[in-house]
């Protein structure tokens, strides 16, 4: 990937071809569809939504796709026994490309994500 000039997500993924680039359409797609009225953006040259604040980030590497997001103590909570199986940071979760891609645990990160920025909207809580 040697462009580093992104300015839409078009344009990210367009340096990709293969699963990485199927798997980052799957995720635009289930954002889309889960979150009407998100703004797709390029932050720190990749992509990501917004809504009602940062919603999610992602990015493509050769052997995962990372979802990323300064993800919440409640977060971890959550999904404690759904991420057990992959490898994680504070703010990233990797998907790698050589297993099945779990669209259901996408969805349902996307949705409390979806939640907890509305909440914070709602509540005016940092």
């Amino acid at each position: 990937m040697a462009k580093t000039n992104f300015q839409t997500i078009d344009e990210y993924h367009e340096a990709f071809d293969g699963e990485p680039l199927m798997r980052m359409q799957a995720v635009r797609k289930i954002v889309h569809e889960a979150v009407p009225g998100v703004e797709e953006h390029i932050s720190y040259q990749i992509p990501c939504f917004k809504y009602n604040g940062y919603l999610l980030y992602y990015c493509a590497f050769p052997k995962h796709v990372s979802l990323s997001h300064p993800y919440s103590d409640a977060f971890w909570e959550h999904f404690k026994t759904d991420l057990a199986g992959y490898k994680t940071s504070k703010s990233v979760i990797q998907i790698p490309t050589d297993k099945p891609f779990p669209e259901a645990l996408v969805k349902k990160i996307v949705a409390f994500r979806k939640q907890e920025n509305e909440e914070k909207a709602t509540h005016g809580k940092k």
